[in-house]
């Protein structure tokens, strides 16, 4: 492809996301390329790499272009100059020509041209905006982080690693390693997880034989130290309430040795079904799928009978903001109001299924205090025969924990992964 050619997909990919605002922009970017398999995988990056920069400087884009309309032509044309093109290299990009954007009509050059020579920030840009944040979540991330937000909201903007949990019911970590080395890919051994592997950026490795053959699946090193703090044995049962489409449950089967039993439940149907293939591929056979339902029986049938239960709650999704930069500017203060009610009804519908002595762990993907430690507290309140299990003493590692405190929290600033919160409750004997 030209140049000016991938400017030209770039602006149709960042248009089917804005046009696609309840997907996250990782899966919209997929269905993109799929659709295009002509384009090859170095035109790929560079589409990618165009459109995500469009979308991690939004709100500044919106600044600098003030009252004009930010369609995405505009919005990206507007990020290559402040990326350091010049006015008569854009001009020459948007050609019209075949394969090129459409050339651009005065009223867009006249709006470019109070960009041209400038860079992304400004020092009369609002705190909110240099930060990419909508305005309401400002104040709450300033009284977590203090004077680190700067650097971590930096974290959050920078481009995700793939990492990848090894199945150890097939393959050993170096094992895995090598397969991959074979294919071309550098893995590295993850820092935290004694599982992991990290490769730097976005690569295909779903296509290739090690994935196909289930030796690895793709998994943030983050999201496998919440499967870690389960504390799973062999010969346990076990409950993932939030499955989804059964990234914790399979790193559970892989831990337990597929011995004893998973059930892995959610509310959607699709989700569910989606995980029937990753399991196969994983040759896990401990794990069966229940549909939560409204009126549904399931849980007072198998009421205090679990040894562990793992809610990974629905939540703003704040700690993987590097790879749906999108959803940060889409989060509304009603969402969190909805989002910590649905939480505080699961972990009372989890704690049911926590036989004596057994475990409830609660785990997000979110930065903010409501849906985490404020959840801890309120649930603790309402049932004083669970007792918060502190960091220290759930930890399963002979290696430190992460962090110091309580829980598990994790940001990429600190450790390089997805923001992750995790508590681990133990009902009384």
């Amino acid at each position: 492809m030209t140049p000016a050619a991938r400017i030209a997909a770039a602006i149709d990919l960042v248009a089917a996301i804005d046009a696609a605002p309840a997907r996250p922009a990782d899966a919209v970017a997929n269905d993109f390329f799929r659709a295009r398999r002509y384009i090859g995988s170095g035109d790929r990056r560079a589409v990618s790499e165009r459109t995500w920069r469009v979308l991690r400087g939004r709100r500044r884009l919106d600044w600098w272009l003030r009252a004009a309309s930010a369609t995405p032509r505009l919005l990206t044309a507007a990020s290559l100059l402040l990326d350091g093109w010049a006015l008569p290299g854009l001009r020459e990009a948007f050609s019209g020509g075949r394969f090129a954007p459409a050339a651009l009509d005065p009223a867009e050059m006249a709006v470019l041209q109070t960009i041209a020579g400038h860079t992304w920030d400004h020092p009369s840009m609002p705190d909110a905006v240099r930060l990419e944040l909508p305005d309401w979540l400002l104040p709450p991330l300033q009284a977590r982080f203090g004077p680190a937000l700067a650097a971590e909201i930096a974290a959050l903007s920078a481009e995700a690693p793939l990492d990848l949990r090894v199945n150890l019911l097939k393959t050993t970590r170096e094992q895995a390693q090598a397969a991959l080395a074979g294919e071309g890919w550098d893995a590295r051994p993850t820092r935290l997880s004694p599982w992991g592997l990290r490769i730097e950026g976005r690569r295909p490795v779903t296509t290739g034989p090690t994935f196909q053959q289930g030796l690895v699946e793709i998994q943030d090193e983050g999201s496998q130290l919440v499967a870690l703090m389960v504390g799973a044995e062999p010969g346990m049962r076990i409950v993932d309430l939030c499955a989804g489409a059964g990234g914790k449950t399979l790193a559970l089967a892989s831990i337990m040795q597929n011995r004893g039993q998973i059930v892995a439940c959610d509310v959607s149907a699709p989700r569910l079904e989606g995980a029937v293939r990753r399991l196969r591929r994983a040759g896990v056979h401990n794990v069966e799928r229940h549909l939560l339902a409204p009126g549904d029986k399931w849980a007072k049938r198998r009421g205090g009978s679990f040894d562990r239960v793992l809610v990974d709650a629905p939540c703003t999704g704040t700690g993987t903001w590097r790879r749906n930069p999108d959803a940060r500017l889409r989060l509304l203060p009603s969402d969190l109001a909805e989002l910590q009610a649905k939480q505080s009804a699961i972990l009372d519908l989890a704690q049911s299924l926590v036989r004596k002595g057994g475990r409830l762990v609660y785990a997000t993907c979110s930065l903010l205090d409501e849906e985490n430690e404020a959840q801890v507290t309120a649930f603790l309140a309402r049932h004083a025969d669970f007792r918060l299990v502190p960091l220290r003493d759930a930890w399963p590692l002979a290696t430190p924990a992460p962090n110091q405190g309580n829980f598990l929290s994790l940001t990429p600033a600190r450790h390089g992964t997805d923001g992750f919160f995790t508590a681990v409750l133990e009902r009384a004997s």
